[in-house]
């Protein structure tokens, strides 16, 4: 049996990223179907079943580390890591995104597309709520994507390959959802395929660590929670939502699309000057 983990490494990545998945899924299985069958709430279905196969991804991954690869310290190799350095890259991550949202939202208020508002919830709760939701999907989502997928594709791939195909799929598997939905939320793919590209250059910009792309995922993610929770603005309707987002969300529109393609270039140069 150690022997087959051990050639398994040597396998081309799609069969190693197949086997991890179906592995992970055989754990997840017999212990997700109790709560889809027992629990009533579909809310506390969706977060205790996403935090069970979460727990077991962790414990997987080092499990494959260790396993497959003979590296005990996988975790540390994909770039998370509780160093300084670390730190700081999450918090420089965390405050770029935020700025970068409020720079969004800023630009459409200046040109009168929107108007901010008196909060209408008690905003110091928003704000702390949502800096918990965006740090664990910013570790969550880097995690997954840019530690485990993205050194699954550098072990058999080009840079340039491996960047394309984890940005692509992350961007892809946002869409799991039903058809019309997938329709109404699609102007979002090419914000979310430009992230996944930024993301993996901001890791090559900070040397392999993930602190970085953590703390920019969790910014983004922290700002438009603020804002939107929050109810702190309201579009004054003087262009179409394709221009300022879909369903509101600014991924969904031009000015998204503008602002994440600004960003990556600046990271992308970032990355060219300090290569991993």
């Amino acid at each position: 049996m150690k022997k087959n983990l051990v050639r398994l490494a040597e396998r081309p990545a799609p069969i190693r990223l197949g086997y991890f998945i179906g592995i992970l899924l055989l754990l997840w299985l017999p212990l997700a179907t109790p709560i889809y069958l027992l629990v009533n709430d579909s809310n506390l279905v969706s977060i205790l079943t996403i935090v069970l196969l979460y727990a077991l991804f962790i414990i997987l991954l080092r499990l494959w580390g260790k396993r497959v690869y003979q590296q005990p310290q996988i975790l540390r190799h994909y770039g998370l890591e509780l160093t300084r350095q670390n730190g700081v890259d999450l918090m420089r991550g965390l405050a770029m995104g935020i700025i970068n949202t409020l720079i969004l939202f800023g630009v459409q208020s200046l040109l009168g597309w929107l108007v901010w508002q008196q909060p209408k919830v008690f905003l110091v709760k928003v704000i702390l709520e949502g800096l918990i939701v965006a740090l664990g999907v910013g570790f969550a989502e880097e995690l997954l994507f840019r530690g485990w997928l993205l050194d699954e594709l550098q072990r058999d791939y080009s840079q340039p390959v491996a960047l394309w195909t984890d940005a692509i799929t992350f961007a892809t598997l946002h869409f799991i959802k039903p058809l019309a939905v997938i329709i109404q939320t699609l102007p979002q793919f090419p914000a979310l395929v430009l992230l996944g590209l930024t993301q993996v250059w901001g890791k090559r910009w900070r040397r392999g660590r993930l602190g970085f792309p953590i703390g920019l995922h969790g910014g983004l993610v922290w700002g438009y929670y603020i804002i939107n929770v929050g109810k702190l603005v309201k579009y004054s309707g003087q262009v179409p939502d394709w221009v300022t987002g879909v369903n509101n969300n600014p991924l969904q529109g031009l000015m998204g699309v503008f602002l994440m393609s600004i960003l990556a270039f600046l990271i992308w140069g970032q990355s060219r000057r300090s290569p991993v």
